[in-house]
């Protein structure tokens, strides 16, 4: 079975705090704000892992309850995240609740799996929201589900946010939809309180929809209206959100469980028309901090509105890094949406403010994972050589996760493989990077340079056979920018390998 569903120019209000302590990668630094640590695996307030992926949050009064589903394999690769695995067997549909967005505390499996000791025996189960339905006083459950009632959308029901869930039943087809179904999708709550489900169709995922769920008590998709045909390729990953009056839709490609760039269109009207697609700023050059997306998480406050890009890392299954939640503020130019992709931020949910958080690292696609497959050209670096053949490419085998970066060439070469990172607050940084080396080259070295000082250098031109961290301290930026890379002047089968390199402001 295929992917499950994919649930924000730097400086939003910037400034920076310096305290912090984690949990769900989460560190304290006031009363009101909370830091936000992605690239970890995300912990309860039990210190438990948060096992949530394919889903979505409904805020209830001052609370956020935050369904998702656990997988086997998502165990399976937290005990030991050093290669992918194909288990997608559905353990359950968790919820956790918290009323800050970062200190979550688990409520328990909603809905059991058979291979939790359950009645919902599920070949597939995924891609699943969560909406109030006021006429029946019912939360209502709808995913995704292949299994013994049927292939399409199910719908189940509680009492309350926190379940249990009852199983209602199967809807097979939603009229005016090619193939009769949705192939991904997300549910959206208007301003109002009414549900749409969002969606593109099964088999293809060309075409993009937004329908109703039945006012009466959402138990249904009701006839959908097509809001865009992709001539490109498919779309997956499709989620909703509103903003100053605007509707987004925002989409994945088509590439199964593996990272992309991320799509948008807007329109004043829900059901259109929207405007050309086009990819969103900020999504390029690490694939959305090796995401897709995910879910859309509106967070109002007393100071302003903050839209969380909450992506779905399927890292169990891509073997494309830690963690499986990857949450960053979208930033707004007029109608452009701009995704900040940070590693930490920290963020006030009672203001709806955010800021970069002090660990944040600046480096894009630090440890090679957005790319998904061998190749030269990786996001967010570029090369250069001085041979017909780029010694430059990606392997996998890296310090960790799936990929690392090397230089190697069966004849000698002269290469580098670097990256500017701009927007960066004036101060002082240390770079730090993983390396392995064969040694016996002319120059081998890591550099960060165009900073504002003199070019810094480290040496790794011995042989270094283990993965070995090495540090390049006091790096004084004044011009907000800096070229961080790897350089060598090689001979024949001479090679360097490098992974998760980190540009923190001291």
């Amino acid at each position: 079975m295929k992917t499950g569903y994919r649930i924000f120019m730097l400086m939003n209000g910037f400034f920076l705090l310096f305290t912090a302590v984690f949990f769900l990668g989460a560190k304290t630094t006031s009363a009101a704000s909370q830091t936000i640590t992605n690239d970890v695996f995300w912990k309860d307030t039990s210190n438990n892992p948060i096992y949530s992926q394919g889903g979505g949050i409904l805020k209830v009064g001052n609370t956020y309850y935050w369904y998702g589903v656990k997988y086997n394999g998502a165990v399976t690769y937290y005990n030991n995240p050093t290669s992918k695995n194909s288990d997608t067997s559905f353990n359950s549909v968790t919820c956790y609740s918290s009323t800050d967005l970062v200190n979550w505390t688990f409520e328990g499996n909603v809905i059991n799996g058979a291979t939790n000791g359950s009645t919902w025996d599920a070949d597939w189960l995924g891609r699943l929201g969560v909406a109030y339905n006021s006429n029946t006083n019912q939360y209502v459950l709808i995913t995704q589900y292949v299994g013994p009632e049927g292939s399409g959308i199910a719908f189940a029901t509680s009492s309350t946010p926190t379940g249990p869930f009852s199983f209602h039943h199967v809807q097979t087809a939603i009229t005016n939809v090619v193939n009769n179904m949705s192939g991904d999708q997300t549910v959206f709550i208007d301003d109002d309180g009414k549900a749409y489900l969002v969606f593109s169709n099964t088999s293809g995922r060309n075409n993009l929809y937004v329908a109703p769920l039945r006012s009466s008590d959402y138990l249904n998709v009701e006839p959908a209206t097509r809001i865009y045909r992709s001539t490109i390729g498919g779309r997956e990953g499709n989620v909703m959100f509103k903003y100053n009056g605007v509707y987004y839709f925002c989409s994945s490609d088509l590439h199964g469980w593996n990272a992309s760039h991320s799509y948008y269109m807007t329109s004043t009207s829900l059901f259109g028309p929207y405007s050309a697609e086009q990819v969103m700023p900020g999504t390029d050059n690490d694939f959305s901090h090796v995401t897709q997306t995910g879910m859309m998480i509106p967070v109002q406050g007393s100071s302003g509105t903050t839209i969380l890009f909450a992506g779905d890392r399927w890292s169990n299954f891509a073997g494309n890094g830690i963690g499986y939640n990857q949450w960053m503020p979208l930033s707004f130019n007029g109608t452009t949406p701009t995704l900040q992709s940070l590693s930490q931020f920290n963020l006030d949910a009672a203001a709806g403010t955010w800021s970069i958080g002090s660990a944040n690292n600046f480096a894009l696609n630090p440890s090679y994972e957005a790319d998904r497959v061998s190749q030269i050209a990786l996001a967010g670096w570029s090369t250069w050589k001085n041979t017909t053949e780029d010694p430059n490419s990606n392997v996998t085998g890296g310090h960790t996760g799936r990929w690392a970066g090397q230089q190697y060439a069966a004849s000698a070469y002269s290469a580098s493989r670097y990256q500017t990172v701009n927007n960066l607050p004036n101060g002082t940084y240390t770079l730090k990077v993983w390396v392995q080396s064969s040694g016996g080259q002319t120059i081998a070295q890591i550099f960060v340079k165009n900073y504002g000082g003199t070019e810094k250098n480290y040496a790794i031109n011995s042989s270094i056979g283990s993965w070995t961290q090495i540090t390049i301290s006091n790096i004084l930026v004044t011009n907000g920018s800096a070229q961080i890379g790897v350089y060598s002047v090689a001979n024949a089968n001479n090679w360097v390998k490098v992974d998760d390199w980190s540009l923190i402001k001291n």
